[in-house]
């Protein structure tokens, strides 16, 4: 039970999840340093003209040199005198330095201190740590948990989930998620719970079957619960698995057949009622359904019964005339219990059926049939909660202890969401 819906929203969770971790990243203009560009290199052609030159200009240019001469060697020896100065006013005080360096007697290091203990933290570092904190945090925008949700509301239609279930799943993650600091890496962890809790809320408070019935039956004796749904929704399998457990809890039990619009569903409970040796009450095929329910509380008033089960014909909600004659039969039969018995695999139709028939006489619990081959579940998760009434068992089989005990929490470990 509830494959398909486990799988989806473990799909839709990872994928949220992720998104929201991607944070969004500025790309660094990465600019290459300009080349330079090579100058082109031009070659330049250089003509060199050769000049004769006469005896009286090679005379002229020997005596020009001789007079150069001189004057630049004074130069150059001037140079080299002041070049020489500042060295060898400086080399002397950099000698006494250098000896002084070397008759200095060397100087130990101070031992190195062994690492204080950590200091605990002060007011700024507490700030600090703060500060550190919620930058490891994110946000979930508005924006973004509509992208999450749209996903997980597909999802759940999918796997027939009540419109009515979808909002509420809505408001309760948007409360918990949109605009709350969230841990960076903890984003999946904080939806699974809010999921988790807010699908154990929509089951109606848990209701002790067993308890409850075995107390009353001792108070009120007979007990009487009427069972009510559409055709082929199992009824006659489940009031006899019913049978079963009552017996188990050393209660005596009739059955009364007032589902005299089939014959064949007053042989199958004959049939039952043979296995189990229970007594079964019934009239002829097309008798009155509510003087079939009325003889079988008198008899059980006779003979001390504990509990009487009473079957009614299947009838679509949206039949009028069959929802009457429903009505009739708990009029005269006073029901202290009336139980609506649907199929899981029906999704949303059960859901609707559920809903018709609390509305036509007040049902007071709910049994689920054929709930192993059911893969969805969203009749398992929505079901309750639209009727406000609670879901009392599960039909896993076509075995007479084939009837489990609902378990929200259950549920909630089938679906991938247990803590």
């Amino acid at each position: 039970m509830f494959g398909f819906l486990k799988k989806k929203l473990s799909e839709v969770i990872n994928k949220f999840s992720e998104k929201v971790k991607q944070e969004p990243k500025e790309a660094a203009e990465i600019k290459e340093p300009e080349k330079l560009a090579a100058k082109p290199t031009v070659a330049v052609e250089t003509k060199t003209e050769i000049r004769k030159e006469t005896p009286a200009a090679v005379q002229i240019k020997e005596k020009r040199e001789e007079r150069i001469q001189p004057v630049a060697a004074v130069a150059k020896a001037e140079a080299r005198k002041e070049e020489i100065k500042p060295v060898e006013r400086i080399a002397p005080f950099a000698a006494a330095k250098a000896k002084e360096r070397t008759e200095e007697p060397k100087k130990e290091l101070p031992p190195v201190a062994e690492p204080d203990e950590p200091k605990k933290q002060g007011f700024f570092e507490k700030i600090t740590g703060a500060i550190t904190e919620a930058v490891t945090t994110t946000k979930i925008s508005e924006e973004k948990f509509g992208q999450m949700f749209w996903d997980l509301e597909v999802a759940m239609l999918e796997n027939n989930a009540a419109v009515e279930v979808i909002d509420k799943i809505k408001g309760d993650l948007r409360s918990s998620l949109v605009d709350k600091p969230l841990p960076r890496g903890k984003i999946e962890d904080a939806i699974r719970k809010t999921l988790r809790t807010s699908i154990e809320g929509l089951f109606a408070s848990g209701y002790d079957f067993k308890g409850r019935i075995k107390n009353l039956a001792v108070e009120k004796k007979p007990y009487k619960i009427m069972f009510v749904g559409i055709n082929g929704s199992g009824k006659t399998t489940t009031i006899a698995k019913m049978a079963k457990l009552l017996q188990e809890e050393k209660l005596k039990v009739v059955i009364a057949a007032s589902d005299t619009f089939r014959a064949a569903a007053i042989h199958q409970l004959q049939e039952h009622a043979d296995k189990l040796g229970v007594k079964l009450i019934k009239h002829d095929y097309g008798a009155d359904p509510a003087a079939v329910a009325f003889d079988a509380v008198k008899y059980a008033e006779a003979h001390g019964i504990d509990v009487v089960l009473i079957d009614t014909a299947g009838r679509l909600h949206s039949n009028v005339n069959l929802m009457a004659e429903m009505q009739k039969v708990a009029r005269v039969a006073k029901p202290d219990m009336k139980v609506f018995v649907g199929e899981s695999i029906t999704g949303n139709d059960c859901v609707e059926q559920a809903r018709k028939f609390n509305e036509a006489i007040g049902i007071d619990g709910i049994i689920l049939s054929k709930a192993d081959i059911d893969e969805k579940g969203g009749a398992a998760i929505s079901v309750s909660y639209v009727t406000k009434k609670p879901i009392l068992f599960l039909g896993t089989g076509q075995g007479y202890n084939d009837l489990t005990p609902f378990s929200a929490e259950a549920v909630v470990e089938s679906l991938g969401l247990s803590a």
